[in-house]
């Protein structure tokens, strides 16, 4: 009868043993997939910025030679800020990144914005008249209105996007260039009144 009793929970004890091994193990593979899921989930996160970045009401200035201006509405439903680090475009020789700010004598000043211009997260990027704008320099021909240019954005993770916007007749007020260059923009940045101006595009 010991041998009996011995042997009955020998088997109790091993039936417990394979079911806590059972238990563990199912736990151990519920862990893994878990980590799958959150490896999934973060590349997931880990899009292209000219994914994350929509571009709309984009236009550019009419100009016959010399200089003219890009200006639109950037978007950024990314979750991390996104920097434009450099613009192209077949239609001029360079493109400089500028923002207009107020200088000590009161008067409205241009200047290239060091490191780029930045898209918020969650934010728009604003480029009108008047403020942060996409100075197209050295002009390789005329841009008329009607025509279309395409301009080229590079962000800070090598990704880039296209875009492609109307041009438009637009006049506003000159502003001198703050960056120390002789550049004279004549009217390019298109500052002053706004209110003729379509931005449907």
């Amino acid at each position: 009868m010991k041998g009996t009793s011995v042997t009955h929970r020998t088997t109790h004890s091993t039936a417990r043993t394979t079911s806590r091994l059972g238990v563990v193990l199912a736990a151990a593979a519920l862990g893994l997939a878990g980590c799958a899921s959150d490896g999934a989930a973060a590349d997931d996160t880990d899009a292209p910025a000219a994914e994350e970045v929509t571009v709309s009401d984009a236009w550019v200035k009419a100009a016959d030679s010399g200089m003219s201006a890009a200006f639109g509405e950037l978007t950024n439903t990314g979750a991390e800020d996104v920097t434009i680090t450099s613009v192209s475009t077949e239609a001029a020789a360079m493109v400089e990144q500028h923002e207009t700010v107020e200088n000590e004598t009161g008067e409205m000043t241009m200047r290239e914005v060091e490191g780029g211009l930045v898209v918020p997260a969650g934010g728009t990027l604003v480029l009108e008249p008047g403020g942060n704008h996409l100075m197209l320099m050295d002009l390789t021909g005329p841009i008329e209105a009607g025509e279309e240019v395409t301009v080229t954005l590079t962000y800070a993770d090598g990704s880039t996007a296209d875009l492609t916007a109307p041009v438009k007749d637009y006049s506003g007020a000159n502003e001198s260039y703050g960056g120390g260059s002789d550049h004279d923009h004549e009217d390019a940045d298109g500052t002053g009144d706004s209110d003729d101006m379509d931005m449907e595009g």
